[in-house]
């Protein structure tokens, strides 16, 4: 097997739910050690999420899979010296507490770079570090809202809705691995030896998504609305109703594939009309192509739309779920439906690695562990603790059992 991109990298990850893993996650699958702390009492929240099965939740599998789980209780000084005794062994801390949190407990990112210099923490939270909103709660649903998408997302005509998943965590979660990817570079590349707080907020990586909304905002007072499955000003680029009412979505907003695209749909006379030679005047008359692409679509089953579309080279395809997910051939050449055993269920699906490195690719090593199972590993290997002393810890309810 190729060594790994991240491998020699060490990660302390004291997050929960969502953003701090999904960035601890990332490290792990490209061979970073990553290790999990979590209550002794039931682990992190998400271990009991959505659907169980045998105990755990089936999304643990996933968001923990490759990565080392250690019980402590962050609440109790002992615990807290353990988290400092880490701190010299790592080169990352993730954490996504309210700002504060890990200053009550002793173990915030100035208490910790008094150890260790070099350390790099990593940050997430709704608000960020510092400003006014500082201290309030936030979750990854709040910062979409705050962030600008909840505005967009939806039809005119009905309140604003939410995308399907926990988009503004997973986008905080990629910028969370981007900073400390380069404070890592900073740090090591350019020999500096010095470490640095990656501060992250939720509300901020959603807003940084927002295309051109603030500066239309500013120099034509435009304010962008929900407008359903249309991209104001790109056309056409949009879904489409076919014979067998299934829907195709059809970006031809470039010029040339929207030329492609009318002689595809037998309307050549479009290909060539002066009202839309650019998107800029195509837009104007956006009702008017999305009408007459749907007057075609709607002629065809969705099978033959598509097959027309792809020898055209018109960017189109059907709207998935996850059967057809499953199904499909190129995800399946592409490996990004993989299986992993897991321990009372047998073979399991879980998505594949992002992305694909040719030289060093990341891989899925093992499912999420059991609450604790790295204890020992990591307290007697790493911390050179003793039996006595582990015995003790347990007794107090610092570590489980």
């Amino acid at each position: 097997m190729k060594k790994k991109p991240l491998t020699g990298l060490k990660v302390l990850e004291l997050g929960q739910l969502i953003a701090g893993p999904s960035a601890g996650r990332l490290f792990a699958e490209f061979g970073a050690e990553v290790i999990k702390v979590e209550n002794p009492a039931n682990g992190d929240p998400i271990r009991k999420w959505r659907v169980v099965e045998n105990g755990t939740s089936l999304w643990w599998y996933v968001q923990a899979r490759n990565k080392k789980s250690i019980t402590l209780d962050l609440k109790q000084e002992e615990g807290q010296d353990i988290i400092k005794k880490l701190a010299l062994e790592v080169d990352i801390v993730i954490e996504n507490f309210r700002p504060g949190t890990l200053e009550k407990w002793g173990i915030g990112y100035e208490q910790l770079k008094e150890i260790n210099p070099g350390l790099i923490m990593v940050r997430i939270s709704g608000y960020g570090q510092d400003g006014p909103y500082r201290d309030k709660a936030g979750f990854g649903s709040i910062g979409e809202a705050m962030g600008g998408l909840r505005h967009l997302t939806g039809y005119p005509d009905r309140p604003p809705t939410r995308v399907g998943i926990s988009i503004g965590d997973s986008i905080s979660a990629l910028y969370a691995v981007i900073g400390a990817l380069m404070a890592v570079y900073h740090r090591d590349l350019q020999g500096t030896g010095q470490g640095q707080m990656v501060d992250v907020a939720l509300y901020e990586s959603v807003f940084s998504f927002m295309e051109s909304m603030l500066p239309e905002y500013d120099r034509a007072g435009v304010i962008r609305e929900r407008t359903g499955s249309i991209l104001p000003g790109i056309t056409p680029s949009n879904t489409y109703e076919c014979k067998d009412g299934k829907y195709i979505v059809i970006g031809a907003n470039g010029d040339g594939i929207f030329r492609r695209l009318m002689e595809a749909i037998g309307r050549p006379e479009f290909a060539s009309d002066p009202r839309f030679q650019n998107n800029a005047t195509r837009s104007e008359f956006a009702s008017l192509l999305d009408s007459t692409i749907e007057q075609w679509t709607q002629a065809l089953n969705l099978a033959e739309a598509l097959k027309i579309l792809d020898e055209a080279k018109v960017p189109a395809g059907s709207i998935y779920s996850i059967e057809d997910i499953v199904a499909d051939p190129h995800y399946n050449a592409r490996e990004m439906i993989e299986e992993v055993l897991v321990d009372g269920i047998g073979k399991l699906k879980v998505p594949g690695i992002v992305p694909k490195l040719s030289e060093t690719p990341g891989s899925i090593d093992w499912a999420g562990p059991k609450l604790g199972q790295h204890n020992e590993e990591v307290l007697v290997n790493t911390l050179k603790l003793g039996q006595e002393e582990i015995n003790s810890l347990i007794e107090k309810g610092i570590i489980g059992r």
